[in-house]
């Protein structure tokens, strides 16, 4: 009985180890998948009128991922244009890749009700309708839980065929979101260190 105890003993104390290991491995392996870097966004940077290099801290500091409460969070220490942008952006990404059903559909739809905002201060009106109407077919006020749109969207069933059209064949929120971003240049300055992920070489 005893001889059976201490080898169930070392049998558990090694699968032990043996999972401390493995999760000690890949931790160690997501921590070397990135390296600090330092990001600025100053004026040389918003004179390239390149959105993405202006919210670029935000891209790497701010997750859609995590849940409302994580999102707002991270959005703290950044102003309201800045968060404006960054949500006109990942909104038109998302539509230009695969639709209004793919940006709802991902974890980018919990940008929608600072996307529609953001259209409406640079004065994007055309861009605010559309955007403004696939919340309608969505019921109205989209969860900002992505399994919750998800329901969502299996239930309604929206057809989004002519928004996704409208919005490929409206551009002009580009130059005003330019404009804007131009105009509150020191809204958008940033300097400081972020997590991004290691380039394969």
């Amino acid at each position: 009985m005893i001889k059976v105890i201490i080898v169930l003993f070392i049998f558990f104390a090694l699968v032990a180890i043996f999972i401390a290991r493995k999760y000690s491995n890949k931790n160690r392996k997501a921590t070397e998948a990135y390296q600090t870097e330092r990001v600025v966004v100053d004026d040389k940077v918003i004179a390239l009128d390149d959105v993405h290099s202006v919210i670029a801290p935000l891209r790497w500091l701010v997750s859609i991922y995590d849940g409302e409460k994580k999102y707002e969070n991270d959005l703290k220490p950044f102003t309201l244009p800045q968060r404006y942008v960054f949500a006109i952006q990942w909104y038109a990404d998302e539509v230009y890749n695969g639709g209004h059903h793919q940006f709802y559909f991902n974890s980018t739809g919990i940008v929608w009700a600072d996307a529609l905002k953001g259209f409406e201060v640079i004065g994007a009106e055309s861009n605010a309708a559309i955007i403004r109407e696939s919340v309608n077919r969505m019921g109205g006020n989209p969860s900002k839980d992505r399994g919750q749109r998800c329901e969502a969207l299996d239930e309604l069933e929206p057809d989004f065929e002519d928004l996704d059209d409208a919005f490929y064949n409206d551009d002009s929120y580009r130059e005003l979101l330019h404009a804007y971003i131009r105009e509150n240049a020191s809204a958008f300055y940033f300097d400081g260190e972020v997590k991004v992920p290691k380039l394969n070489k």
